[in-house]
């Protein structure tokens, strides 16, 4: 590409403005507004976008129903006939592939929609409510969270909308097939009032979860996709609907536990943080316990109690056993460490194992190549790091539990 034509490039995440509209007010707000954090989803593995002068994607959602409206805007775009055949980039093409169908262009529809979110009211079941008092103050907020299945009435078109979020904030995200029966959804809304006084309810977070069949009479939910959208981020939502979740499952005597898929770094802080918490009033998760090393009492009081599994459970453990050691105290410091890293250090034991045996039967050359391709030569630089990132995690999670 010439110089000449370089000031046409732009990157997707400057030029896309997301918004959760409430009021017609919230139009021309420009805090409401919030980008995305990734959109090679959407517009290619480098995120730009060819062809435009001075873009501007605008991407509306109303705050309760998600009724869609997509305005693209710009000064000038490139001609085919003065550009040696060189063609804009289609972005209403490349948006309208992944939009659920009966988005509007017009924002003048989108304002006359907006007037039909009035009366949105969230689908499926209440299993819980919660205030939330922001961390700089304000009035108390209140939420609900909802559960629904693919056979709640209405509610797979607005999941249709919801998921779309999930290009701009989740990396290799995809869509769930909804013919089947066994996703389940919890969804979570600020329910407030209107400057007429009306109750409304504004979409917050969501949460994916699939059933899988466990023999030979059980069920094992895996927690899919959990996404809490910009404007309600730091206010500890995700927790809630994590807890939610859990509530809704434990109950059920088929389930055997409950899993996540994938999770990502900061869900899985999230995710120790409740287990975290519940587990502390365990009888096998007293300081007492926790000193004398993990056991298989633990392992089942949270499974029994919790649905939490084995590697979880011991993940908790480590947790609480960090929360309750005296760092300042040399030997119970060391021997803390030492607890964690055997652990962490046991699949490496277990495959200097099979290397001994591979040893025997290998050339000197083959070997020393086998070793070196496998890096069990820096195993200790690595357990090393491995440890102190894990710690620096434990230490985010007692410090939130701290807080309460």
């Amino acid at each position: 590409m010439t110089d000449a034509l370089c000031h046409l490039v732009v990157d997707g995440n400057e030029v896309l403005e997301l918004k959760l509209v409430r009021s017609v007010d919230d139009l021309e707000n420009d805090e409401s507004s919030f980008g995305p954090e990734m959109c090679h989803q959407v517009f290619g593995e480098n995120e730009n976008i060819f062809g435009y002068t001075d873009l501007h994607i605008r991407l509306y959602y109303s705050a309760g129903s998600l009724q869609t409206y997509l305005g693209i805007e710009y000064t000038e775009k490139i001609e085919p006939n003065k550009s040696e055949g060189m063609k804009p980039d289609d972005v209403e093409g490349a948006l309208k592939k992944v939009l659920a169908p009966g988005y509007v262009t017009n924002l003048d529809h989108f304002v006359s929609i907006l007037e039909k979110d009035e009366s949105f009211t969230p689908h499926g079941k209440m299993l819980h409510a919660f205030t939330v008092t922001p961390y700089d103050g304000g009035e108390k907020r209140s939420f609900e969270v909802y559960f629904s299945e693919t056979s709640t009435p209405g509610f797979l078109a607005y999941h249709e909308r919801l998921q779309t979020f999930l290009l701009w904030y989740v990396d290799a995200a995809s869509f769930i097939d909804v013919d089947d029966d066994q996703w389940t959804f919890f969804t979570v809304f600020e329910k407030y009032k209107s400057s007429e006084g009306t109750v409304r309810y504004a979409t917050a977070a969501y949460a994916t979860v699939y059933r899988y069949y466990a023999y030979p009479t059980h069920s094992r939910p895996r927690i899919s996709q959990v996404l809490t959208l910009p404007p309600f981020r730091k206010l500890g939502i995700c927790a809630q609907l994590l807890q939610a979740v859990y509530s809704h499952f434990i109950i059920q005597p088929e389930v055997v536990d409950i899993t996540v898929e994938d999770p990502s770094q900061d869900f899985q802080r999230i995710r120790d943080y409740v287990d975290a918490k519940n587990c502390s009033a365990l009888p096998a998760f007293q300081p007492t316990k926790l000193l004398q090393g993990f056991s298989s009492d633990m392992a089942v009081q949270a499974c029994n109690k919790f649905k939490i599994n084995k590697k979880q459970a011991r993940r908790v453990y480590e947790i609480l056993r960090l929360k309750t050691t005296n760092t300042s105290d040399k030997t119970a410091y060391l021997e803390y460490r030492l607890d964690v890293k055997n652990r962490l250090n046991a699949p490496f034991q277990k495959k200097k194992l099979e290397m001994k045996k591979l040893q025997k039967v290998l050339k000197p050359e083959e070997y020393a190549a086998t070793v070196s391709a496998t890096g069990l030569s820096e195993t200790h630089g690595r357990l090393a790091s491995q440890y102190l990132a894990l710690e620096h995690e434990y230490r985010r999670v007692i410090h939130r539990m701290e807080q309460d």
